[in-house]
């Protein structure tokens, strides 16, 4: 079955995570996506290992499946020109360079737009537009550190933390996407493109959500909690006899029932702890006490008292638990790759009943769909290719 995105051509010109992370959902939708790759070394990720798979990086095959591969050196003219006919029959360009490095080449919004006014060029970069940082190179982790997230991350008393993973790289793609998806939908009303500009930072601080907005009205800064919540009580992780469970208590009546499931029925009376305000004002004296009562069994004996209590629960897995848990299964699949066989992938969580996202190409090697594409979009003999290669253009 066709997915909702099918017909439409996306240009990845995009390196590392984001850009390519937001690429290959649209992939996944249905997409016809072109990765267009730097010749020789290509998007950098593919040399971030160990692990590989068939010469490729599982970092590189995280963010790259759903797409064809090309290479093309856009620091030659024969290669910007090539670019501009492939954009011409395109919808979408996706570009993570440093800021000015397309208008250097003539391959700007401007530019592009004056070839194809329906194209919708979406910029993705460390800080936007506007501001005295809009020339810096963004990386996750810098803007991870100057957002404000890492001030929020971390144990109380330790040093301030990154999040496990690249996660500002993962809601700049996801906020990409959306982009993408409006500007198209707005395209079929006025038949235009339009530029679509996403920075690291701006979706860093966005994804502050209600830790801004508790600064912004209280104008207290906010403090670093670990694993606990501002604003709710009990809300974080607690030790056990064998391991960690986290508990989510939202309101009082589970405070009551969880109460009764730890044999503390007095704390849910108590007027220092029966109100979550209350709880909130009173943390430092209440949590000693359920940490207490939580350390006297295993965390699986909790999990079978608490779930059928309706308490918010769940036990904290390492990656391999969490993997291999039966809840994971359906998002594990096989997609099978030239050079490594069979390799396991994270499926796309996006279930859409009549045209859900289908994996339909492995995470392509450099360049492997040099003669399909140019072929077949832009009518180039295969003798031409390999003179292009010899140039060093392809």
């Amino acid at each position: 079955m066709a997915g909702p995105l099918e017909g439409i051509r996306v240009l990845d010109l995009s390196r590392v995570l984001a850009g390519p992370f937001c690429a290959m959902i649209l992939g996944d939708l249905g997409a016809e996506v072109i990765k267009v790759e730097q010749p020789g070394p290509g998007d950098e990720t593919r040399a971030w290992g160990p692990p590989y798979a068939g010469g490729e990086s599982a970092y590189y095959l995280c963010a790259n499946r759903n797409k064809k591969s090309i290479t093309l050196n856009l620091q030659h003219e024969e290669g910007r020109r090539i670019l501009k006919e492939l954009v011409c029959c395109s919808d979408v360009l996706i570009e993570n360079f440093r800021r000015g490095t397309m208008e250097r080449w003539g391959l700007g919004y401007e530019d592009l737009e004056a070839l194809h006014p329906r194209l919708v060029y979406c910029r993705i970069s460390g800080y936007g537009p506007e501001g005295p940082d809009r020339d810096r190179p963004g990386y996750d982790f810098i803007i991870q550190a100057e957002s404000g997230l890492m001030s929020i991350t971390g144990p109380v008393e330790g040093p301030p933390m990154k999040v496990g993973v690249a996660i500002v790289d993962v809601v700049a793609a996801l906020y990409a996407t959306i982009a993408i998806l409006g500007a198209l939908i707005e395209r079929q009303r006025s038949g235009r493109g339009q530029k679509i500009e996403i920075s690291l930072f701006e979706c860093a601080l966005a994804s502050l959500v209600n830790v801004a907005s508790n600064y912004l009205v209280s104008g207290q800064p906010p403090q670093r909690y670990g694993n606990a919540h501002p604003n709710i009580v009990p809300y974080e992780t607690f030790e056990t006899a064998d391991g960690y469970v986290v508990i989510c208590v939202g309101n009082d009546r589970q405070f009551r029932a969880l109460c009764r499931c730890l044999g503390t029925d007095e704390l849910a009376e108590d007027p220092r702890f029966a109100t979550n305000p209350a709880r909130v004002e009173h943390r430092e004296q209440l949590l000693p006490l359920l940490r207490q009562a939580l350390r006297q069994r295993p965390t699986s004996e909790w999990l079978e008292i608490l779930v059928p209590a309706g308490i918010p629960c769940g036990a904290v897995r390492t990656i391999p638990e969490a993997l291999s848990h039966p809840q994971s299964q359906g998002m594990i699949g096989k997609v099978p790759h030239p050079t490594a066989g069979q390799i396991q992938m994270i499926r796309s969580p996006l279930r859409l009943s009549r045209t859900p996202p289908v994996v339909k190409r492995h995470p392509p090697r450099l360049g492997e769909h040099i003669e399909e594409v140019l072929s077949q979009l832009l009518q180039v003999s295969v003798a031409e290719i390999v003179k292009l290669q010899e140039q060093g253009i392809l």
